[in-house]
């Protein structure tokens, strides 16, 4: 608490440290006691309130005790003028230890250095990497005492930067880092909007507001305090500010304005402290208000006026502190309040001294002389348009769009402007701010009737719309692309089609693959779009294309390997044609760069976890799950998480937790229409079924899995429904039900032909031989054992040996089905799908042998990451490596296996090897 002060020095020292916090004793022991010295563990705390509710101040009591208790304190100020700079937040914060950076990794190294623009980059830094990078920097200086990373006024720091600590907050496990960030209760935080716990600041109670009234240096008295308590709504800097202001003008309160918001109100209170400021202190705190929070001290004190004899009044005033070194503003309404009390001429002025000042930093100076600009201007517009290019390169996709926009406003000339406009969209795209998109593109069409202009920007609104739920929608616009692309000969035609594919896989809708077919059709045999064409015909239509695409995928992928965009998309290519070897090597290949092309998943990025849970990489699947939900939650992408929940729900139903596998399942389907995203809701319903298998329910297992079909027995999703067919045969043998499947086994045939893949012919093959008369059933068994290619599907492989060896058995050829029931409980072991290991060990008991449970089921008790974890380790990796394969800090991953070696039974590293020996090589984990 603050003493009281009836003297002008004390009024002055009571007013610039802040309102006393009054009435926030509880949240003063809550943050106190999240940034004690007894931190062994990570922490997210997200301090809400309106302006003057004390975030700012409960932030700095932060610090202090953070730096009592022997911590060290990281420190970020957003501010609106820097929300366009791309990663200005993550440099302002990690602008004390830069140095450090030197003891990363190199790949994460570089990557942060390119972001932070300390270092050029070939290509686009990965932003997964960037986060990493920041996660083990901020591991490290954790090392020597705990770490409090303190951002203030969140809401507007630069959308990249609140990514890489997004992922950070994601990642943070046994780091002694808290991370503590302070936002309008108002203002959206992407990344941090869901999963955090809160600590609102709401009004005052009446007691509180008295008391803290009672403190000012000249109380307010009557029926000045009452109209004080009623306009300030229990708002703590509002209460000190009307107080003050009533003091100094009218004691009896008529200078209290009429019904204003809060907020305004007191930026008329704080505008009127500085227009009785003497002419060289009014230029000053203009000057810093124009500035960004970088740059703001070092301008200033440029300019002969800012000594200390200009700041004097100023501080006297209330309106700036000291803050080491540097003078700052009290409060961002103080600065809101001198920048927009100016004239424009004032204003303009202040942006030109500022951008003469800083010369060498072309992407601020750029901002500067565009705020400076009202009219067009082709050099600061081109200046804009260079650091939109390097916003760009560093993986700023936010700061490019805006910085494009803004250049595109002050063009000269109006094929410019749509031009940079249209660039502005597709840049946004990778924000996931379709509205955003959404008004780019209107812009175009305002500036141009050219349709390559026009089709890029709808393009873009497009690409963005399919991660959505308006299927639909975004396949008209899509194909309206396409057709006019198609009519004016442009390029732009096979990308509009690539855009629609995907969102065809999505919504399963035929009549949508019959209108990409008419298209695609006429369009002539091109070398340079083969991949884009091989990806349009496998997305919209894997088993009519899979015969002349087989053949000639691995060609195309060798020619994509300079190009990670190219070889992601035909990995994908090679996932939908059941090529599920050669996609996971393809996924490998581009490690570390399928999302380099900025936050969001692309079209289909749930590939990859579904390549990596096919071929028994579970816990990788997983991970591509939780990253790929995470950043599509945070960009209101609802399709995008629903992909990302179905992939989880699968994997957990696989591994024996029906009732997490449900949770995420549901909240797949709800994310969604089933009219609109057949994919999505077929491999939620196969999920669901998945679970019941887990529990035994056969009766709900038929039902999901046959939800798959129609009544008249089509696929609901020509893709995903065909995986389904196996399992509903297993489940209708056990409700009686076989009829109906044989008949709806027989039409998938049928209608596939020759066009089926290697893995859909083994699922029809061990669907039949259930559903067959036992007498009738080992050629198909054995024609589903015979292809060598169904390796690449463990789980499925080790289900038709346990079928088998349970025929087997029940036919008395026991000596025949016990190497068949081994084999496939040794794969459930080592996937650690505990439901199916259960029935084998059943089944090998029954054939006279008690399978009793090894090691490796130990090591299927582990979570997902800990395993992961476990066999990296174990090949001789070091936490830092794994950490990067991971993306994991090295303290996590230590912290990981110091926590396994008690349930591994070990009690050092060295021993890893040993209790994994022969799992290892068929983990599925790639070092």
């Amino acid at each position: 608490m603050e003493n009281d002060g009836k003297a002008r020095g004390d009024q002055r020292s009571t007013r610039n440290s802040g309102p006393a916090l009054v009435g926030r004793e509880t949240e003063t022991a809550e943050i106190v006691r999240r940034v004690g010295a007894d931190r062994s563990h990570s922490d997210v705390l997200i301090l809400t309130g309106d302006p003057g509710a004390g975030k700012s101040t409960l932030i700095g009591i932060a610090a202090d005790s953070a730096r009592s208790a022997g911590g060290r304190v990281l420190r970020a100020v957003g501010s609106e003028s820097e929300a366009h700079l791309g990663f200005a937040g993550l440099h302002q914060l990690l602008r004390p230890v830069l140095g450090e950076t030197e003891g990363l990794p190199s790949r994460q190294r570089a990557a942060l250095r390119a972001v932070l623009g300390l270092e050029e980059c070939a290509e686009t830094p990965d932003a997964m990497v960037v986060g990493l990078a920041v996660l083990t920097l901020l591991s490290d200086l954790a090392d020597t005492a705990p770490l409090l990373v303190v951002v203030d006024d969140a809401h507007w720091i630069d959308r990249g930067s609140l990514d890489a600590l997004s992922f950070v907050a994601r990642r943070m496990d046994s780091e002694p880092v808290t991370l503590l960030l302070g936002v309008r209760t108002a203002a959206t935080l992407p990344g941090f909007d869901k999963g955090y716990e809160r600590l609102e600041l709401g009004p005052l109670d009446s007691a509180a507001a008295n008391r803290l009234l009672d403190r000012q240096p000249t109380p307010p008295t009557g029926r000045t305090r009452v109209r004080i308590l009623e306009e300030a709504a229990g708002n703590p800097l509002a209460l000190v500010e009307l107080a003050h202001a009533t003091a100094v003008r009218n004691p009896e309160g008529s200078s209290v304005e009429g019904p204003l918001p809060v907020t305004d109100r007191l930026e008329r209170i704080f505008a009127g402290h500085a227009a009785n400021l003497p002419e060289p202190t009014r230029r000053v705190l203009l000057l810093l208000a124009a500035a960004d929070a970088a740059d703001a001290q070092a301008a200033a004190m440029g300019l002969a006026e800012a000594d200390d004899k200009a700041w004097d009044p100023a501080d006297r005033a209330g309106l700036v502190r000291q803050d080491g070194t540097a003078i700052v503003f009290r409060h961002p309404l103080v600065r809101s309040a001198v920048y927009h009390a100016a004239t424009f001429e004032e204003r303009r002025q202040a942006h030109l001294a500022l951008a003469e000042l800083l010369r060498e930093e072309p992407d601020r100076r750029a901002w500067h002389l565009a705020a400076a600009t009202v009219r067009p201007d082709q050099d600061v517009s081109a200046a804009l348009q260079q650091t939109a290019d390097r916003a760009r390169r560093r993986g700023g996709f936010a700061a490019a769009a805006a910085a494009q926009e803004r250049a595109a406003e002050l063009s000269p000339h109006r094929e410019d402007r749509a031009r940079l406009l249209a660039e502005a969209a597709a840049s946004a795209v990778f924000t996931g701010q379709l509205g955003w998109v959404e008004h780019l593109a209107a812009a175009v069409r305002e500036c141009t009737d050219d349709p390559a202009l026009l089709g890029k920007a709808a393009l873009a609104t497009g690409r963005l719309m399919s991660l959505g739920p308006r299927h639909t929608a975004a396949f008209a616009l899509l194909m309206r692309v396409a057709d006019e692309a198609a009519n004016a000969r442009s390029p732009l035609v096979l990308d509009a089609l690539a855009a629609a594919a995907v969102v065809r896989y999505y919504s399963g809708a035929e009549s949508q693959q019959r209108q990409i077919q008419s298209l695609l059709s006429g369009m002539p045999d091109d070398a340079a779009g083969a991949a884009l064409h091989a990806w349009v015909m496998a997305v919209s239509d894997p088993g009519g294309a899979g015969a002349s695409l087989a053949p000639v995928l691995p060609e195309l992928i060798a020619e994509a390997k300079s190009d990670a965009q190219r070889l992601t998309a035909l990995a994908i290519v090679a996932w939908l044609l059941d090529q599920t070897a050669l996609a996971a090597r393809t996924f490998d290949e581009a490690f570390g760069q399928w999302q380099a092309h900025g936050p969001l998943p692309d079209g289909l990025g749930c590939a990859v976890g579904w390549t990596r849970l096919e071929q028994g990489r579970w816990v990788e699947a997983r991970s591509v799950a939780a990253d790929i939900a995470a950043m599509a939650s945070a960009a209101g992408l609802d399709h995008a998480e629903a992909c990302a929940q179905a992939l989880d729900a699968t994997v957990v139903a696989l591994l024996g937790d029906p009732a997490a596998a449900r949770r995420h399942a549901e909240r797949a389907l709800s994310l969604v229409d089933p009219l609109e995203s057949r994919s999505v809701a077929v491999f939620a319903r196969r999920a669901l079924g998945m679970a019941a298998v887990a529990e035994g329910d056969y009766d709900i297992a038929y039902t999901q899995f046959r939800s798959a079909f129609t009544d008249d027995g089509d696929p609901v999703h020509y893709h995903v429904s065909y995986t389904v067919l196996a399992e509903l045969a297993a489940a209708a043998v056990r409700r009686g039900r076989q009829e109906d499947a044989a008949q709806l086994l027989e039409r998938s045939a049928r209608h596939l032909g020759t066009g089926m893949s290697a893995r859909v012919a083994t699922l029809i093959d061990r669907g039949r031989a259930l559903l067959a008369d036992p007498e009738h059933a080992e050629p198909f068994f054995q024609a589903a054992l015979a292809q060598p290619a169904g390796e690449q599907w463990p789980f499925e492989r080790a289900q038709t040996r346990l079928d088998y060896g349970e025929w087997l058995r029940r036919r008395r050829r026991i000596a025949e089905a016990r190497p068949m029931l081994s084999a496939a409980l040794e794969t459930f072991q080592r996937l650690g799908a505990r439901p199916w290991v259960e029935r084998a060990q059943a089944e090998l008991r029954a054939a006279g042998i008690e399978a009793t449970d090894v090691v490796p089921s130990a090591f299927t008790e582990l979570s997902p990451q800990q395993q992961q974890i476990v066999v990296l380790a174990a090949r001789g990796l070091t936490n830092r490596e794994i950490g990067e394969k991971l993306f994991l800090s090295p303290r996590t991953v230590g912290s990981h296996l110091y926590r396994v070696f008690p349930k591994l039974g070990i009690t050092a590293r060295s021993q890893l090897r040993d209790v994994l020996e022969g799992t290892l090589s068929d983990t599925g984990v790639q070092s």
